[in-house]
């Protein structure tokens, strides 16, 4: 656009304002250009009312101050603040676009891909002001400014934390309504929100995106949050049922209503929506496309378990011990520990992203109900296996996973073939079929606390390695009583 051709409506401090570009009852906010330097910004205005009511024109103050702490590509930079004359202004970085809830009125649902690449960004941006201290508290569309290249930017940073019951204060534009993005915590005690509020704002606002639906629609403030206590709010794959599992999950867990039980931070909400590590880029930008890796299905894990009482490492790919994990084979998932290498360090299912669904009720499932792990080493099926542990997105257990043992019994359970069966004979005990597992032989040092070696072809029988240091140590004690026998003649 050529602003020699534009009529300057006024001017106000160093800036001439070119036209309105939104309006509400807190202000308005035009686009604007500096007189000296012609850069083009947004500028906030907040009218003379409003500017006469010292609470209000400090909570524009504060605004200024939180935004003006990050610098970051996906957080709408404020420039200047001037709190003096009749008229007191924002200064903000402008973006050419429109909001994300302008967005999705005009097109409807977004694409899962594309949706996933907006809320990543905003991931990258509340991240840094979290680490930063500040917390958003109104996470939603409207705050969410989308550039026509696909950049996302989060807006209107930094409500201020010890003024209660004035949520929408510097709101400007049309909104879609705090109370259906909010935590449910939130609508108590604004003052003490925390990370897992703007956790549950992000879920909220993804929700919106993939379905074209406002969660809680159309109930007053008081019905919205009742029905957030509740968790009564339809899954998004059933409004949408062509949704992927795990973004539906990542959605739902977000969303809870129980604080404890959604993701901790930014970082694991973006490793329940990709399954996969996340790390915020250092340039913004940079790492957003590497946000989309997901779990590979054929990375290959060793994981530990308990079996009776008794600790077993089996290997395996990622879609192998997810199968037999989510089957419930492999006894309490809280119990079963996870690493890259045979030498560890373990970790719990509930550190690990490629895993953590697992501990929860209905999280994403595997592709198969097989049993492979659990067939190949004849383990004893625990209780209530393969039928559902819990309803809704409840976490399984939690019970500490006790540490890793010294020395486990180690089983290759990596396909070799595509298919995930065992042939089994006539006494039921299971036999590996050829070229679908095959056992490996692990070189470990010695340890009082070894477990006995187990003979893969018969697991009832005791192999001659397993008793021989037996053997000997009966052989010694009785050498030494003889030995002491005649002494004392």
């Amino acid at each position: 656009m050529s602003f020699g051709t534009q009529t300057v409506l006024r001017e106000i401090g160093q800036y001439e304002l070119v036209e309105k570009i939104a309006e509400g009852g807190m202000g308005a906010v035009y686009k604007g250009r500096h007189r000296d330097s012609q850069r083009i910004v947004a500028i906030k205005i907040i009218p003379a009312e409003t500017a006469r009511n010292p609470v209000l024109l400090k909570r524009f103050e504060q605004e200024f101050r939180a935004a003006s702490l990050i610098d970051h590509p996906n957080v709408v930079k404020a420039i200047e603040y001037c709190g003096f004359g009749p008229t007191p202004f924002l200064v903000m970085e402008y973006v050419d676009g429109s909001s994300l809830g302008d967005k999705i009125d005009r097109e409807g649902a977004l694409p899962e891909e594309f949706a996933i690449h907006l809320i990543a960004q905003i991931c990258e941006g509340l991240h840094r002001a979290h680490k930063q201290g500040l917390i958003h508290r109104d996470v939603k569309p409207d705050n969410i400014l989308v550039t026509a290249d696909g950049v996302a930017k989060l807006t209107d940073l930094g409500l201020v934390k010890d003024i209660e019951g004035e949520m929408n204060l510097t709101r400007t534009g049309k909104g879609l309504g705090t109370p259906h993005f909010m935590a449910p915590e939130q609508f108590r005690n604004a003052k003490n929100a925390d990370v897992r509020c703007d956790i549950y704002s992000l879920g909220a606002t993804l929700y919106m995106m993939v379905t074209g639906h406002v969660p809680f629609a159309k109930t007053s403030p008081l019905d919205c949050w009742m029905k957030k206590t509740k968790d009564d709010l339809p899954a998004p794959r059933s409004v949408f049922k062509h949704l992927g599992e795990r973004i539906d999950f990542a959605i739902r867990r977000a969303m809870r209503a129980n604080p404890a039980e959604r993701p901790a931070n930014c970082r694991e909400f973006m490793e329940d929506l990709t399954g996969a590590p996340w790390r915020p880029g250092h340039g913004g930008l940079a790492a957003i496309d590497s946000v989309h890796t997901v779990a590979d299905p054929n990375s290959v894990w060793y994981m530990v378990f308990y079996d009776a009482g008794i600790a077993r490492t089996v290997k395996g790919t990622t879609e192998t011990i997810r199968k037999n994990v989510s089957a419930n084979m492999l006894g309490d998932p809280a119990t079963v520990l996870v690493s890259r290498t045979k030498a560890g360090p373990f970790a719990p299912l509930r550190n690990t992203p490629e895993f953590r669904d697992l501990l929860f009720g209905d999280g994403p499932s595997s592709s198969s109900q097989s049993n492979v792990l659990a067939q190949a080493l004849g383990l004893q099926s625990p209780p209530g296996a393969g039928a559902s542990s819990c309803v809704g997105l409840k976490l399984k257990s939690d019970n500490t996973p006790p540490p890793a043992p010294e020395k486990t019994h180690v089983v290759d359970c990596v396909p070799r073939t595509n298919a995930d069966t065992l042939s089994l004979d006539t006494d039921q005990r299971p036999k590996l079929a050829v070229g679908t597992l095959t056992p490996v032989s692990v070189d470990r040092p010695p340890s009082r606390r070894s477990l006995a070696p187990v003979d893969l072809a018969n697991p009832s029988r005791v192999t001659f390695a397993a008793v021989w240091p037996w053997i000997a140590l009966a052989i010694g004690v009785a050498g030494f009583a003889v030995g002491l026998a005649s002494l004392l003649k």
